[in-house]
């Protein structure tokens, strides 16, 4: 329907009311009125056209003597525009001019504005004064008292007409609200002085997996369950004493991170202001939110920071350090050396030896730690990783220390960094082979998945597990059980690795005897991946036992190949046209290096996918700014690693493409 039709048979209804009514906006200016209105009051055309000002309106009235003789029209005016302009709701009655009484009903809009109703009472006034002059029996008491009642009748209605309005209003903002509440992405509740939830958006399920959807009635520690609802009690207390309060939990079913916000209520205040019900309020508002992705990237740059910051420390310091210790091994090399050396000094020469080289390989450790080192995620296969790890760590293992991996059935492959967790991994069996001892026992490696938010990955022994000091500071640097055969920075390096990746370790006593440290990992599914079709691909490598090599690996994977030693000679070689692969070492001879060779082909050879490989340590300044704008592949390296690589450098220049 037209919104002309629309307003032809709005105003035609409200013609048909026998009452008078207009409508004033914000601003005080006519919106709409009916026939009546002015027909009541005798208006002017003018002063029912939509747009007509409430003022002009009074001003006509007063002047025509509606509210009786005014000494000061012009404060009469304002009086009654600034009692409209207050938006106060209202009932009055008065006595017209030409002696007809009128009752005047108003009331604000919520939309901003004013409705007045206007009713001749003159027929219930003049009953009311028929009855007074007539009824002798009746006592002036009374008649009052009838009067009164009626009067109060009437300004009852008005009253309850206002507050169906308002109720109308209320449910339609507490739907809207609800409809709210129930889109977002959190939990939004409210519990009552005695913990029970009285409002609930049903989000909890979402946010804390295996909590029940519909928690209205149900005690907190129900809803939350025992553990979580421990660590979140003394903030609720907290907020029931009137202080906001704000906590991180971690939930214990399935390892989010979440972070719940306490508001106090401070309940129903009376007219005085004041709060009924005491200290406590009326409880406490409870916005819960999953805050778990957000964590795993915090810990990772406050891991990344960490590192930095250890590495301008340290690089100096070992610089330095090391030049001192190639002095010190070099003069104690030339005294061992010396002929005819006592048997004495000899041991101390072997014994300064030893010292030094320790010193040595705390340097390289440190360095793993605070050198500035990137994650390689890539599509991981758990089983062959720990089939590697198996083959890695058997001999190093003892006959009496026996080995079994667990791994949970149907994980799919994941991005994992496969060097740091397999580091990670034979780091802590190795410690878990020096807490057993030579009596020997059993060591397991498991891994599983935490409600599709973790990769959990346990290294548990049944040795005499960890000291109360050890398990307060195992992931210290420098800090060992092993006196003088153990560094302290293997726990350190793992926490290091796990960290870095935005993952956790926790290190605890198994309940029937041993220990067990647990590696959380953000679980990130791997992609499906399809093999690099056969290519021609271009090798530049300039040391010939490793081109040859190269070579053979990428025969063996179905590729095709032609090599060049130099840029120049790739540079030329890549014009052919069949050549849909560049594969070159960063350091070539001559002026240009592989990273010229590739951004010079970015110009000829637009959209030819390649990639760069090197021996450099991720600290030289040449790798570095090759890795902002290609992918490395570091060597040494193997076939499954070269496929990886050429698959990665495909699809990203695919991408780059579009």
């Amino acid at each position: 329907m037209h919104s002309d039709s629309v307003d032809k048979l709005t105003r035609a209804g409200l013609n048909l009311i026998q009452q008078a009514l207009s409508i004033f906006d914000s601003d005080l200016k006519l919106a709409v009125c009916n026939q009546r209105y002015q027909e009541l009051f005798g208006l002017p055309d003018a002063l029912v056209t939509p747009g007509a000002s409430f003022e002009e309106t009074i001003r006509f009235l007063v002047e025509r003597g509606e509210y009786g003789d005014q000494p000061d029209p012009d404060h009469a005016v304002q009086l009654r525009v600034q009692t409209a302009l207050a938006f106060q709701p209202h009932y009055m009655e008065r006595r017209r001019p030409n002696g007809r009484w009128v009752s005047v009903e108003g009331a604000p809009l919520q939309q901003g504005g004013w409705v007045s109703v206007y009713t001749d009472i003159t027929e219930i006034k003049l009953q009311e004064e028929l009855l007074r002059t007539r009824s002798e029996e009746l006592s002036d008491q009374v008649l009052t008292h009838a009067e009164r009642l009626g009067l109060a009748n009437r300004e009852l209605a008005a009253t309850n007409a206002a507050l169906q309005e308002a109720k109308r209003e209320l449910t339609e903002m507490e739907a809207r609200t609800r409809l709210v509440t129930e889109m977002m992405p959190a939990h939004i509740a409210h519990i009552d002085p005695s913990l029970i939830y009285t409002y609930s958006n049903r989000r909890l399920s979402t946010v804390m997996p295996g909590a029940p959807s519909d928690v209205v009635g149900l005690h907190a520690s129900v809803a939350l369950g025992p553990v979580t609802f421990s660590r979140i009690l003394p903030h609720i207390q907290r907020a029931m004493n009137g202080d906001p309060a704000i906590c991180e939990i971690t939930h214990e079913d399935s390892g989010r991170r979440i972070r719940v916000a306490l508001t106090p209520d401070p309940g129903v205040t009376d007219l005085s202001g004041s709060v009924q019900g005491g200290v406590q309020g009326g409880g406490v508002y409870v916005l819960s939110t999953d805050i778990t992705q957000e964590t795993q990237a915090r810990a990772a740059l406050t891991q990344t920071r960490k590192r930095e910051l250890a590495a301008q420390l340290t690089s100096g310091l070992a610089h330095d350090f090391a030049n001192l210790l190639t002095i010190i091994l070099g003069l104690q090399g030339k005294l061992a050396q010396m002929p005819e050396l006592p048997p004495e000094p000899a041991d101390l020469v072997r014994a300064t030896q030893a010292a030094a080289r320790r010193g040595g390989t705390l340097l390289r450790r440190i360095g793993e730690i605070s050198g500035a080192r990137r994650l390689r995620p890539e599509p991981t296969d758990l089983e062959v990783l720990l089939d590697d790890l198996r083959m890695m760590a058997t001999p190093s293992l003892p006959e009496t220390v026996r080995l079994s991996l667990s791994l949970e059935p149907g994980l799919d492959r994941m991005m994992l960094d496969q060097g740091a967790v397999q580091d990670s991994l034979l780091n802590l069996i190795l410690n878990a082979r020096d807490a057993i001892g030579p009596a020997g026992g059993h060591i397991c490696v498991a891994a599983r998945r935490v409600r599709d938010t973790w990769l959990e990955l346990a290294v548990e022994d049944d040795g005499p597990g960890f000291s109360a000091d050890a398990l307060k500071r195992a992931m210290d640097p420098f800090f060992t059980t092993k006196g003088h055969n153990g560094s302290g920075l293997g726990l350190a390096m793992v926490y290091d690795q796990a960290t870095l990746s935005g993952g956790s370790v926790r290190a605890q006593n198994r309940a029937d005897g041993g220990a067990r440290v647990t590696l959380r990992l953000p679980m990130r599914p791997a992609a499906p991946t399809t093999p690099v079709s056969a290519r021609l691909v271009l090798l530049v490598e300039d040391r010939p036992e490793l081109r040859t090599h190269i070579r053979e690996t990428l025969v063996g994977a179905g590729h095709q190949v032609i090599e060049a030693e130099n840029a120049a000679d790739g540079a030329a070689l890549a014009q052919i046209p069949e050549v849909t692969f560049i594969l070159s070492d960063i350091q070539l001879p001559g002026d240009r290096t592989g990273l010229d060779l590739l951004c010079e082909l970015g110009q000829t050879r637009t959209g030819l996918p390649g990639g760069l490989m090197t021996s450099l340590p991720a600290s030289d300044p040449l790798y570095q700014r090759a890795a902002q704008q290609f992918d490395i592949l570091t060597k040494p390296f193997d076939g499954a690693a070269l496929d990886a690589f050429l698959v990665r450098c495909t699809l990203a220049s695919s991408v780059a493409a579009q």
